[in-house]
């Protein structure tokens, strides 16, 4: 019996998203846990797996369509030797790319349907590549006796020839991905870009930012970091200062936990958990994969679960629940050399630390110069759940742990 592919909920807050790119295509046989599609969210770019076995008989949403509902049917999957029905077997519309070249067969056009089998009402199978070729020698697909499983018209059919097709009405060909004019190169916005233009567009006028700096040495941090990478197997960890930073931040929540908290219009709500969002580069943008409970895991913890997490987020192989939620998020761009800088809010967390690079500067001891290590960390707070002396105080726990930092490792 055939059966519907639909459009999944990647995430709980998932309405739509775009079709990516289909890994399988029409006849292909599908077992379950096979991955046949790539879906576009506004995170990231997941794969999906099949949950049924069978051959897939139609795509109903071909490649690179944008705004696709959740729960819309996105191909008919069919038994083996079973006939496609025309269109999907549920009760949603199917959606079909309005400009663009299907990637298999399609209900041929009525200037086509003339010629022998084309007069009936038949729904006409044909693999891509005999489509392309045909359209490329001028061929009627009706005209063509296919020789494939179910009728399918196949490359061997189209060799054989048949008639010429009759001449289409010119259609405007689909837009360009990229277009070049000039010393303009002009690249379509991605899902994920979009989505982060709205979001951090809502964050800057719907939130009340108040920024907060303190500078914090580094150098008995750097201490401790050396003396544990040295007593560490060969390659079985490696900790690094964003490492340790994520721990001091799950510590300085648990100190001042008035941080850990988000505002809604009926009532603040604070966490229990530390969940730390860490924000991590990728091509499409910007994600926040999520060290959970972060003030309760060990530095070795902390360092391979972020790496982990990282490597498979510039891969494209979070899962939803590893980026979203979170409690509270860190941005570092230490590596950058970048001086000091200010995060926007991720909503709806209230607080976000922008940490900077560590450099070497001249600090004052009593009545004595010295040199230090030192970071400036910038505090980005919603000054609807957080006040300014509260923000404060939360900095200044951060900078006395970084600055003690054996309470990391005690």
């Amino acid at each position: 019996m055939a059966t519907d592919i639909l459009m999944p909920a990647l995430s709980p807050t998932m309405t739509e998203g775009k079709l990516a790119r289909w890994l399988k295509n029409e006849g292909d046989k599908v077992s379950a846990g096979d991955v046949i599609a790539e879906i576009e969210t506004d995170k990231a770019t997941m794969e999906v797996e099949a949950v049924d076995e069978g051959i897939l008989g139609r795509i109903l949403v071909q490649e690179g369509i944008e705004g696709v509902a959740v729960n819309t049917p996105i191909a008919v999957l069919v038994e083996e030797g079973e006939d496609v029905p025309a269109a999907s077997s549920g009760q949603t519309p199917a959606i079909v790319a309005p400009a663009a070249e299907p990637v298999a067969a399609s209900t041929p056009p009525a200037s086509a349907k003339a010629a022998s089998r084309e007069e009936s009402s038949e729904r006409i199978f044909v693999s891509p590549l005999a489509k392309r070729m045909a359209k490329e020698r001028g061929i009627a697909l009706g005209s063509l006796n296919g020789t494939g499983p179910n009728g399918r018209i196949l490359k061997r059919d189209v060799e054989k020839g048949g008639k010429t097709a009759p001449a289409a009405t010119p259609k405007a060909a689909p837009p360009t991905p990229i277009a070049v004019e000039g010393d303009i190169t002009r690249v379509p916005n991605s899902t994920m870009r979009k989505v982060i233009a709205r979001r951090l567009t809502e964050s800057k006028t719907q939130v009340p930012h108040f920024y907060v700096s303190v500078d914090i040495e580094l150098d008995a941090l750097l201490a401790l970091r050396s003396k544990l990478n040295a007593t560490a197997e060969e390659n079985s960890f490696k900790i690094s200062v964003n490492d340790m930073m994520i721990k001091a931040v799950g510590l300085a929540l648990k100190k001042v936990p008035g941080l850990n908290v988000q505002f809604t219009e009926s009532e603040t709500l604070h966490f229990e958990n530390v969940d730390i969002s860490m924000a991590v580069s990728i091509p499409e943008g910007l994600i926040t994969p999520i060290i959970r409970n972060a003030d309760l895991k060990s530095l070795r913890e902390i360092s391979r679960e972020a790496k982990d997490l990282a490597k498979r987020a510039r891969a494209g192989k979070l899962k939803p629940e590893e980026f979203q939620g979170g409690t509270f998020s860190i941005s570092n761009m230490g590596m950058f050399g970048v001086r000091d800088f200010a995060a926007i809010i991720n909503p709806p967390q209230a607080g976000i630390l922008a940490i900077a690079s560590g450099e070497k500067r001249a600090v004052v001891r009593g009545d004595q110069l010295a040199i230090a290590t030192v970071m400036t960390a910038t505090l980005s707070v919603d000054h609807r759940a957080v006040d300014g002396a509260l923000g404060a105080q939360w900095l200044n726990a951060l900078r006395d742990i970084v600055q003690n930092p054996y309470t990391l490792v005690v």
